[in-house]
């Protein structure tokens, strides 16, 4: 039968594993949080595949190309 006595360094160690742990659920838990709002935010499916900072012209409606150009719809 073995005596297992704790040392006083692995009772900080493990508070501040447990600290980690605790950040980086946090940070997991907040990038979870905004894309869920970001998805759940999005009136049509397609408007999610639209915003990506790039011009693509085969997902711009007729109306809204007209507009962007400045000719008179």
């Amino acid at each position: 039968m073995a005596i297992r006595v704790e040392h006083e360094l692995h009772q900080r160690r493990w508070g501040r594993n447990l600290g980690l742990g605790l950040i980086l659920a946090g940070l997991v838990a907040i990038v979870f949080g905004l894309t869920v709002v970001k998805v759940l935010s999005l009136a049509d499916i397609r408007e999610f595949e639209s915003f990506d900072h790039v011009s693509r012209p085969q997902i711009v409606s007729e109306d809204e190309a007209v507009q962007g150009s400045g000719g008179t719809p």
